[in-house]
């Protein structure tokens, strides 16, 4: 779209803080480049999808790629978060590395549209997010090249070797986030650290690592912080979280259009979770929807923000149970 076929900044509410609109628009920057790609994306469609005003998007960044730059940023920072969450500096290399492929691989399934963006979509990007990228890249490589410290003596691999490693993970992980129903890939644990230690430690410690049981999928909790579930009386699972972080990304989003980003096909589904998640307090129509016969409008509470911020996409991949009566 245009930036001409926008319509005028008065048709957006400034009702939210500046930290909303930030956060708006940079999960719309995630959304917008898995859709279409970033060449495609245009600072219209951004300020569309956040619904806010063009105004309000130059107040927060200079142009597209700042803001590109900053999303970024924000998913490095997050995927970071995962992969440490269990790293123990002390544990041997192999140990290091496994903990740190789980907690990608955690964060890959909980949070697509950043890591879509991470992976996929800052290939398509300007110099500096490839800059960001390589810099990324280099830190990883530098940590799998300490394998070779803990190879036999004399059957040491080439430095190249932790490049490649590295480029073939990235490669298994492009593919499978390009598929079009992509699967969880908490699975590839194994196979992948397989890959990793076979060249420094040999085909004996590669099978084991094959035969090894899929790490359980971990949430990255702040610590400090008071349960952010103690007054919901309602046990917030897979669809729920889901349905909770699809209006936190859309807000102002109707049944059907949440339904779509939450992965819910049943609309009569769709329309008991959110009827659930109002009566708690979470969510609210914010008034679009009360004429008649027009579309819901759903956006988080501010309980609903202290809840979705804390444990943001808390789901296990690959399950889906039924959600408790509230």
């Amino acid at each position: 779209m245009a930036i001409a076929d926008t319509p005028p900044d008065s048709a957006f509410p400034e009702s939210t803080s500046p930290s909303d609109h930030r956060r708006r628009l940079l999960d719309a920057m995630s959304h917008a480049v898995a859709r279409k790609g970033y060449a495609d994306t245009t600072i219209a469609d951004l300020a569309a999808e956040a619904r806010v005003s063009r105004r309000t998007f130059y107040e927060l960044f200079s142009d597209r790629e700042d803001c590109l730059l900053a999303a970024l940023d924000e998913a490095i920072h997050r995927a970071s978060r995962h992969m440490l969450d269990a790293y123990d500096p002390q544990a041997g290399w192999a140990e290091r590395i496994r903990t740190a492929i789980a907690g990608l691989l955690s964060f890959l399934d909980m949070e697509r549209g950043a890591g879509w963006l991470l992976i996929v979509g800052s290939l398509g990007a300007e110099t500096k997010a490839l800059e960001r990228r390589r810099h990324v890249l280099a830190q990883i490589i530098t940590v799998i090249d300490e394998g070779r410290k803990e190879a036999r003596a004399g059957a040491q691999p080439p430095p190249l070797t932790a490049e490649g490693i590295v480029g073939g993970v990235l490669s298994v992980l492009h593919a499978r986030l390009s598929e079009e129903n992509p699967k969880p890939l908490l699975g590839l644990a194994g196979p992948l650290m397989s890959i990793i230690v076979l060249p420094y430690l040999g085909p004996a410690a590669a099978r084991r690592e094959l035969a090894r049981t899929v790490p359980a999928a971990r949430s990255v909790h702040q610590p400090g912080l008071a349960d952010p579930l103690r007054d919901v009386e309602m046990r917030l699972t897979y669809r729920t979280i889901r349905v909770l972080a699809s209006v936190a990304a859309h807000p102002g989003s109707s049944n059907r259009e949440i339904g779509i980003a939450s992965g819910v096909d049943d609309q009569g589904q769709i329309s008991k979770l959110l009827t659930r998640l109002h009566k708690l307090g979470l969510i609210e129509n914010t008034g679009v929807g009360q004429a008649r016969g027009a579309p819901n409008a759903w956006t988080l509470t501010p309980k609903g923000q202290e809840i979705e911020a804390v444990i943001g996409q808390q789901t296990t991949p690959g399950s889906e149970p039924a959600d408790a009566e509230a």
